[in-house]
């Protein structure tokens, strides 16, 4: 039997990261290949340009696939969806895959699912059903790719239940847990020394790793919703705080933070560093350093690395914003509206109050089932590739009884 092509899409840093393990999975798996399309801010040297870190990674680039985005509005998001449209489809009428991967909830995956669907390539989406209710488009753009998408992995059973609630049929809906938590769990990070080389640490002094990313809906307020988090990590950098600053992603509002965030790291504040991007594996290394109780680290920011990676490394985090509201978390979480004072008292009790740091350490993680990617990979294989797969069907009647029936 010949091996089955899996096209893998790729659009950011995070969605990489987030990605590598199933990747990983498709390209260890006997009856399948890989073709990877790459594209976003993978390919924008303002973002961080991470190609170099897939390729460091040993995977193959298939098809590098551009789209162009300012980051500075909703109407070069709207650009880019049709352009990512038009440049996606064309990679895929050439790499002519049996099936097509796309992760989350990104403008440049929901373009790689219109351009899949409607060419009848069978279509497997990850981590739909999640909710961030927050002002962030995520949650629209992730229920169009879900009911676009003919195979669904999610990461935790209520993320299951949206979708069948969503009226997808249950045989399309597998729960698997979060593909990242496999590395993790395999110990796939910077040591503590490489950390500490790489990043001048002192861990005799607390860390703190920070990124905050937009609100799309309300993008034309990202510098003054990132203001106070900069004034408290300054406050905490002056205490001998170590801060990590990274960029948010290429959204609208983004280009608007990244020069913030220039301007603040060409101050050369003392105890703080400004990165266009660690890369999964320092990233991690950086979280994973709050296993030992006598180090004291904390994850600040509204990304949703803070909710749902934190948990696997027991580390404190600070949620500032709307950004993750009504996302699934652990108990390690605390959040912070857009105050310096309630920031700064939020990241002091992650690096200082023992009760809630212990607590942490004990924390369960919600997202972690284990074994993300060779789950996927065994379904990819294993489904018929036939017109029940591409002909998609609704469960819910909507029949009257008493009323409307929900």
């Amino acid at each position: 039997m010949s091996k089955r092509t899996v096209a893998v899409f790729t659009g950011n840093r995070a969605e990489y990261g987030l990605q590598y393990p199933i990747l990983r999975a498709i390209d260890r798996h006997p009856d399948l290949d890989y073709r990877l399309i790459v594209s976003g801010a993978h390919l924008d040297a303002n973002f961080g340009r991470t190609l170099e870190e897939i390729q460091g990674d040993g995977f193959r680039i298939d098809a590098e696939v551009r789209i162009e985005m300012d980051a500075g509005s909703l109407f070069a998001t709207a650009q880019a969806i049709g352009s990512g449209v038009i440049e996606i489809s064309k990679a895929l009428a050439r790499l002519q895959p049996d099936l097509m991967v796309v992760y989350a909830d990104r403008f440049e995956g929901l373009a790689a699912v219109i351009a899949s669907s409607q060419m009848n390539i069978p279509t497997a989406h990850i981590e739909g059903g999640d909710l961030t209710e927050g002002g962030a488009l995520d949650d629209s753009v992730r229920h169009a790719m879900t009911k676009l998408s003919h195979l669904h992995f999610t990461t935790n059973q209520q993320a299951s239940n949206r979708l069948l609630g969503m009226g997808e049929e249950d045989w399309r809906v597998h729960t698997v847990g979060f593909p990242a938590i496999d590395l993790i769990s395999e110990g796939r990070f910077a040591t503590r020394e490489e950390v500490v080389q790489r990043l001048g640490l002192d861990l005799s002094r607390p860390v703190v790793l920070f990124t905050q990313h937009s609100v799309t809906t309300e993008f034309d307020q990202a510098v003054a919703q990132l203001q106070p988090s900069l004034e408290a990590l300054e406050q905490l950098a002056g205490e001998g705080v170590q801060v990590i600053l990274t960029y948010p992603n290429n959204d609208a509002g983004g280009r608007q933070i990244i020069e913030r965030l220039d301007a603040f790291g060409a101050r050369r504040v003392p105890n703080t560093q400004v990165h266009r991007s660690l890369g999964r594996h320092l990233y991690h290394g950086v979280l994973a350093l709050a296993r030992d109780p006598a180090l004291r680290v904390a994850c600040v920011g509204n990304s949703s690395s803070g909710l749902k990676e934190t948990p696997a490394f027991h580390c404190p985090t600070v949620n500032i914003g709307s950004r993750q509201e009504g996302r699934l978390r652990g108990d390690n979480v605390v959040d912070a509206g857009y105050d310096k004072d309630a920031i700064a008292a939020a990241i002091r009790r992650c690096l200082h109050d023992e009760g809630f740091r212990g607590a942490c350490r004990v924390a369960e993680n919600p997202y972690w089932l284990g074994d993300a990617g060779p789950k996927i990979a065994n379904v990819l294989a294993s489904v018929p590739l036939d017109t029940r797969l591409i002909r998609k069907r609704m469960t819910l009647k909507g029949e009257v009884r008493d009323g409307w029936f929900r």
